[in-house]
C-alpha cells in the first residue's frame, strides 16, 4: 500500500490524512499488541490490561515484527505506542519470571539474557526507523515501560502518569535502553538517581526533567496525542525524516561531521516539492499544504 497526498484543494492537512484510512484485517482482541491505521498515521497498542500491559514474550515478538514492518512502510508518516486499560505498561511479566526460579543460576542467565537480546530489536527498530514514534501514557510507566517511553521520540503524558525504573526492587538492572536513553534526556546524575533509587515520580517531574513533552489530563490525552501526530503526519516528510536523523546521531557525532550532515540534508530538503511549497507558501502568507514527494 502506498500512501500519496490528494491534488491541492481547500482541504485542511487533516482531511489529506484521514482520507488515506487503511482497512486493516479483524485482529483478535486477546492479541497482545493491536496494530491500527489512520491513513499515514499508525497507533500500536499494548493489549494486556488485565496484567498492566507487562511485557511477555508473544508481545516481544509482536513489538519486533509490527515495529520492522512499520519502520519499512514509507507510507508511514507517524508511530504512537499506547496501552490498553488503565495502563501504559508496568514493565515484565513477574509471574513468568518466577517460573524460571526452579532453574539452575546458569540456566536463568542463559534464558534471560536471550530474551533480553531478542526483546532489544524492538527497542533498535523504534530508534532508526525514519518516522518519529509518540508516546501516550497514562497510569504506570514503569521498568520497560519507562524504556520503552524514553526510546520514543515524543512522550505526551496524563496528569495520572506515575514512573519508576523499578529494576533494583527485582535485583535487576535496567534494560531497553534505559542505560543508553536515561543519561542523554536528563542527564548522568538523575539517571543514576532513577536507576539507582528506583523511586517512585510524579508526570510534573517528568515534565520537569524532560522525560516527557506534554502532560494533560487524562480526558484530553487522546485529543492531545491525536493532535501532534496529525502535525506529524501532515508535515514535510523529508524534513521532520531527516530532523529525526540528525537529532539521534548528535551526541555520537563531532561537531564538523554534524555540520556536513546538516549541510547534506539541507540541500535534500530543497529538492523535493514540499520545500518549493513552504517557499511559495510564506511568500503569499498562507499556511502551506505540504503533500506526498
Amino acid at each position: 500500500m502506498s500512501w500519496s497526498a490528494p491534488a491541492r484543494s481547500g482541504r485542511r492537512p487533516e482531511d489529506r490524512v484521514l482520507m488515506c484510512a487503511v482497512s486493516l484485517p479483524d485482529v483478535p482482541m486477546n492479541t497482545p499488541l493491536l496494530l491500527d491505521r489512520d491513513g499515514a498515521i499508525a497507533t500500536l497498542t499494548l493489549n494486556r490490561p488485565a496484567s498492566l500491559n507487562a511485557l511477555d514474550s508473544e508481545m516481544i515478538d509482536a513489538l519486533i515484527t509490527h515495529s520492522a514492518a512499520l519502520a519499512a512502510d514509507d507510507s508511514v508518516r507517524c508511530v504512537i505506542i499506547k496501552g490498553a486499560g488503565r495502563h501504559f505498561m508496568a514493565g515484565g511479566d513477574i509471574r513468568a519470571f518466577g517460573d524460571q526460579l526452579a532453574g539452575a543460576p546458569s540456566d536463568r542467565r542463559h534464558h534471560f539474557t536471550r530474551m533480553v537480546e531478542h526483546m532489544h530489536s524492538a527497542i533498535e527498530n523504534l530508534q532508526r526507523m525514519p518516522h518519529p514514534v509518540l508516546a501516550s501514557v497514562h497510569g504506570a510507566v514503569a521498568g520497560f515501560g519507562l524504556s520503552l517511553m524514553c526510546v520514543c521520540d515524543l512522550a505526551i503524558a496524563s496528569e495520572s502518569s506515575y514512573f519508576t525504573s523499578a529494576y533494583r526492587h527485582l535485583g535487576l538492572t535496567p534494560d531497553g535502553g534505559a542505560s543508553y536513553t536515561l543519561p542523554r534526556l536528563i542527564g548522568l546524575k538523575k539517571a543514576v538517581e532513577i536507576v539507582l533509587l528506583g523511586e517512585r515520580f510524579d508526570a510534573a517531574e517528568a515534565l520537569k526533567l524532560g522525560l516527557v513533552n506534554r502532560v494533560v489530563p487524562e480526558s484530553e490525552l487522546h485529543a492531545a496525542t491525536h493532535q501532534v501526530a496529525l502535525a506529524l503526519a501532515t508535515g514535510p516528510v523529508l524534513a521532520i525524516r531527516n530532523g529525526k536523523r540528525l537529532l539521534s546521531q548528535a551526541l555520537s557525532q563531532s561537531l564538523s561531521a554534524q555540520l556536513q550532515s546538516e549541510a547534506q540534508s539541507f540541500g535534500a530538503c530543497t529538492t523535493t516539492e514540499d520545500f518549493a511549497e513552504g517557499v511559495r507558501a510564506f511568500l503569499d502568507k498562507r499556511t502551506p499544504r505540504f503533500g506526498d514527494n
